[in-house]
C-alpha cells in the first residue's frame, strides 16, 4: 500500500539531435560527412529516448545511465535547445539551454526520480492467493519435512537403532511438528481458515505424539544406565504428553489410525510407569527429579530443503533433444529481428523514399515556377493537348481521382473519431474507478494514494496522446482546405479528351507555329526538351531504385542469419539483442547501393536543373510575345499543377490513414494498460477491505478465558514474513512505448481535480 512520495519527473519533449549534429559535424568537421555518422546519431537519438525519463521501469536505470556516463555528452555547444519543465510545476514554461551539460544534469536528476518511483510503485499491499504467499508455504515445508524425518525415525526403529538415537530423531519429528504449527497459527494474515477441518489437531496430535515417544525411548535409555529416578520422571512427562494429545484427538476430528497410534504410545507409558515405579519403590529408592531439571534432549535432524539441481542449472537436466519448443526462437533472437525490421524499415524511408520525394518535389517546384513545360508544349503544340498532360489525365481519370479523394477524406475522419474514442474509453475505466476509489474511502479509511493521484502518470500520458490527435485533425483540416481550393481543377482532368482539349485555348489556326519562330527560338527549345527528357530520365531511375529496395526488404527473411549467429553463443547463455549487432549492421549495408544511387541522381538534377533554368531564361528572352501563346501556357500550367495538387492531396491521405491505423494500436495498448492498472488497483482495494473486516472480527472478538492455555510465542526469526510475488504493472510500460510520439501541445494549465469533469482520475 504506497504510503510513501515519490519525486516527480522532469518531462522534456523531443528535440532535432539529427538536424543540429548534421549541422554541427559540417561545419566543424570538414573532412567527415554526416552520413559517416549516421550510426552514431541514430544511437544518441535512440538513448535519449529511452534515458530522458518518465516512464517507470526497472529497465529504464539502465537506459539513464547511458546518457550522464557517455563521454561525447560532456561537448557544451551544438546548438541544440535542450527544453525541461520544472518537475512540481509542469504546467509552467519549459526551461530552455543550449547545452549539454544541462541534459546531463536533468538526467542524473530524473535517474534519482525513477528510483524513488519505482520504490514508491512497489506493492506492499495483500495482492496474491495466501496460500502461495511465505506464511502458508513456510508452513507446508515444515509439515514435509516432519514427515520425512518420521520417515527416517520409522527405519530407525525397525533397524532396531540405540534407544538414546531414536529419541533424538523422535525429538527432532517432534519439533518439526511444532514449527508447522506454530508458522499455521501465528500467520499475519490469518491463513487458518485456508487448512481443512481438523488439520491443525492433527499436526499438534503428532507432535505431542513424537515429544511422548522421544522421552519413552530416552527413559529406555536411562533404564539400561540404572538412572531409575530419571527413569521415571521421563515416563511421567511422555504419559502426560501422550494423555494431552490423545485428549486432542479424540476432539479433534483427527484421522482413527493417528487416534490408534497415540492412544498404543499411551497405554505402553502407562505400562512402563507402572513397572518403573514399583520397582524404583521396592528396589532402587532413588529421587524423582523434577521435569523441568532433566537433561534437555538433543535433536537429530536427517532431512533439509533442498532445491532442485534442475531448477537451478536447468542444462544438467534438459538435454539438446529434450529442449520443448527448441525450435522457436528465443527472446533475444526474436527481438533482435524486430529491431532489425524496425532499423531497415526506418532507414529506407528517410535515406530512399523519403530523399527520393524530396527530391521530385523540388523538380517540381523548379519546373513550376519556371512555366515548364507548359511554356515549351504551348509553342511545340499549337494544337490540341501536349502527350505528357494527356497521360496524367488519364491516370486520374482512371483512378476516379475525385471520389477517391472524397472516400480517403470519409475515412481518415472515421478512424480519427475512432481513435479519439479509444482515448476517451480509456479516460472512462479511470474515471469509474476514482468513482469506486471515493465510494471506498467514504467506507473505510486507508492512507493509499487517491485516484487521482494515483493515476497522474496516465492521465498525463492521455493528454498527450490527445495532443497528438489534436495535431493530427490540423493536419487533416489543411489537406481538407487543399482539397477545396484544387477541386474544380482536378476534377477537369477526369474529363474526356475533346472537353479537355476544348477547355484548352489554342495559339493559333496555323498547324506549322513552330517553323514560324526564329531559329535562335527553335534551338533553345530543342534544348529544354532534351533537358527535360533527361530530367524524366533520371526519375524514373531513382523510382526504379525505390521499387528495388522496397522489394528488397518487403521478400528479406534474416531469421536463419539470425538463428545461424545466435546459435554460436554457449547453450544456455541468455542471448540478447546487442550480441548480435555486428549481424545486422552486415545486412543493412546491401541497402547502402540503394542510397548511393539516390545520391548520385541528386548531383545530376541539381546540374541539370541549373542548366534548364539557364536555357528557359535564352528561351523566353528569344520568343515572340504572343497573347494566345501565354493564354494557351497558363490553361496547360494551370492543369499540370493540377495533376501534382492531385498527388500531393492522395499521399496526405494515405499517410493520414496510415498515421491512424498504427495510432488505433496505441491506443488500444494504452486503453489495456488502464484496464490492468483498475484492475490492480480493485484487488489492492479488495484486500484493504478484507483486512479492516478481519481487524474489526478481531476487535469484536470475546476476551481470552481463563481455561484457554495460552498459546506459545513464537519466536521472531519464525514468524511468517509476507512478501509479494509481483510488482504494480508501471503506468508507462515499454509494452506500448515503441512509438515516437510528436511533442505534447503546450500546456493549458494545471491539473486540478475539482475543476473537470475528469477530475476523479
Amino acid at each position: 500500500m504506497p504510503n510513501h512520495l515519490s519525486i516527480p519527473f522532469k518531462k522534456t519533449t523531443d528535440v532535432p539531435i539529427r538536424n543540429a549534429a548534421r549541422k554541427y559535424i559540417l561545419e566543424r568537421y570538414q573532412d567527415t560527412h554526416p552520413d559517416a555518422l549516421k550510426w552514431d546519431i541514430n544511437q544518441w537519438e535512440t538513448i535519449r529516448r529511452d534515458g530522458v525519463g518518465g516512464n517507470v521501469h526497472v529497465d529504464r536505470v539502465k537506459s539513464a545511465q547511458l546518457i550522464p556516463s557517455n563521454p561525447e555528452w560532456n561537448v557544451g555547444q551544438i546548438g541544440l535547445d535542450i527544453p525541461y519543465y520544472p518537475a512540481f510545476n509542469p504546467s509552467g514554461p519549459p526551461t530552455v539551454l543550449r547545452n549539454l551539460a544541462y541534459e546531463r544534469a536533468a538526467v542524473l536528476f530524473n535517474l534519482a526520480v525513477l528510483h524513488s518511483q519505482l520504490g514508491a510503485a512497489e506493492d506492499r499491499a495483500k495482492s496474491m492467493p495466501l496460500e502461495l504467499g511465505e506464511a502458508f508455504v513456510s508452513h507446508l515445508e515444515s509439515l514435509m519435512l516432519a514427515h520425512a524425518q518420521e520417515c527416517v525415525w520409522q527405519r530407525a526403529v525397525m533397524d532396531n537403532y540405540k534407544n538414546a538415537v531414536i529419541a533424538k530423531l523422535a525429538k527432532s519429528v517432534s519439533a518439526f511438528y511444532e514449527t508447522s504449527r506454530l508458522r499455521a497459527r501465528g500467520a499475519s494474515p490469518s491463513i487458518r481458515h485456508l487448512l481443512p477441518s481438523g488439520w491443525l489437531a492433527h499436526i499438534e496430535t503428532k507432535q505431542l505424539h513424537f515429544e511422548a515417544a522421544a522421552q519413552l525411548r530416552k527413559s529406555v535409555d536411562d533404564l539400561e544406565a540404572n538412572r531409575y529416578g530419571h527413569e521415571i520422571a521421563r515416563l511421567s512427562l511422555a504419559q502426560a504428553l501422550a494423555q494431552k494429545g490423545y485428549d486432542l484427538a479424540r476432539r479433534g476430528a483427527v484421522l482413527n489410525t493417528v487416534v490408534n497410534d497415540i492412544k498404543s504410545l499411551l497405554d505402553n507409558v502407562t505400562k512402563n510407569l507402572n513397572r518403573a515405579e514399583r520397582d524404583n519403590d521396592l528396589i532402587y529408592h532413588q529421587d524423582v527429579p523434577a521435569a523441568s531439571s532433566l537433561p534437555v534432549l538433543q535433536e537429530a535432524t536427517m532431512v533439509q530443503s533442498l532445491v532442485a539441481k534442475a531448477l537451478v542449472d536447468p542444462k544438467t537436466i534438459v538435454q539438446s533433444d529434450a529442449v520443448i519448443f527448441g525450435e522457436l526462437l528465443g527472446w533475444g533472437a526474436s527481438r533482435a529481428i524486430d529491431i532489425y525490421k524496425d532499423r531497415c524499415q526506418h532507414w529506407l524511408r528517410e535515406e530512399v523514399v523519403d530523399r527520393a520525394q524530396r527530391l521530385d518535389d523540388i523538380i517540381t517546384d523548379t519546373l513550376r515556377s519556371l512555366n515548364l513545360p507548359a511554356s515549351l508544349e504551348a509553342l511545340e503544340k499549337p494544337i490540341g493537348l501536349p502527350p505528357s498532360l494527356l497521360k496524367k489525365a488519364e491516370e486520374v481519370r482512371v483512378e476516379k481521382g475525385p471520389e477517391r479523394i472524397e472516400t480517403s477524406i470519409e475515412g481518415v475522419q472515421r478512424l480519427a473519431q475512432e481513435n479519439m474514442n479509444i482515448l476517451n474509453e480509456a479516460l472512462d475505466i479511470l474515471d469509474q474507478e476514482a468513482e469506486e476509489d471515493e465510494q471506498a474511502r467514504a467506507d473505510f479509511a486507508t492512507d493509499r494514494l487517491p485516484s487521482h493521484e494515483a493515476n497522474q502518470d496516465l492521465v498525463s500520458k492521455a493528454e498527450r496522446f490527445r495532443g497528438v490527435l489534436d495535431q493530427a485533425g490540423e493536419s487533416d483540416e489543411i489537406v481538407r482546405t487543399k482539397w477545396d481550393e484544387w477541386e474544380t481543377n482536378i476534377t477537369e482532368l477526369t474529363w474526356d479528351e475533346a472537353d479537355l482539349e476544348t477547355a484548352v485555348p489554342s495559339s493559333t489556326t496555323t498547324p506549322s507555329r513552330l517553323s514560324n519562330v526564329p531559329n535562335s527560338t527553335r534551338s533553345h527549345a530543342r534544348a529544354l526538351r532534351v533537358a527535360l527528357e533527361s530530367l524524366d530520365d533520371i526519375q524514373r531511375g531513382r523510382r526504379e531504385q525505390v521499387a528495388r529496395a522496397t522489394r528488397l526488404a518487403d521478400a528479406e527473411d534474416i531469421t536463419p542469419r539470425i538463428l545461424k549467429a545466435a546459435s554460436g553463443f554457449e547453450q544456455w547463455v541468455e542471448v540478447q539483442p546487442v550480441m548480435l549487432e555486428d549481424v545486422l549492421e552486415e545486412e543493412l549495408v546491401k541497402y547502402d547501393k540503394f542510397s548511393a544511387a539516390i545520391q548520385g541522381g541528386e548531383s545530376k538534377q541539381e546540374t541539370l536543373l541549373a542548366a534548364i533554368a539557364e536555357r528557359n531564361d535564352l528561351f523566353l528572352k528569344s520568343r515572340k510575345d504572343d497573347p494566345s501563346v501565354k493564354e494557351r501556357e497558363h490553361a496547360l500550367q494551370s492543369l499540370d499543377l493540377a495533376y501534382h495538387k492531385y498527388k500531393e492531396i492522395t499521399r496526405n491521405l494515405d499517410e493520414g490513414l496510415k498515421f491512424y491505423n498504427d495510432f488505433a494500436n496505441i491506443l488500444t495498448q494504452f486503453r489495456e494498460s488502464c484496464k490492468e492498472w483498475v484492475h490492480m488497483r480493485r484487488m489492492e482495494a479488495h484486500g484493504l477491505a478484507q483486512s479492516m473486516q478481519q481487524m474489526s472480527l478481531k476487535e469484536a472478538s470475546p476476551p481470552t478465558t481463563p481455561h484457554q492455555a495460552p498459546q506459545t510465542p513464537i519466536a521472531e526469526n519464525d514468524r511468517a514474513r509476507f512478501k509479494p510475488a509481483f510488482d504494480l504493472p508501471p503506468p508507462d510500460s515499454d509494452e506500448w512505448e515503441t512509438t515516437a510520439l510528436p511533442p505534447p501541445p503546450p500546456p493549458r494549465g494545471g491539473w486540478k481535480p475539482q475543476s473537470t469533469p475528469r477530475a476523479k482520475r
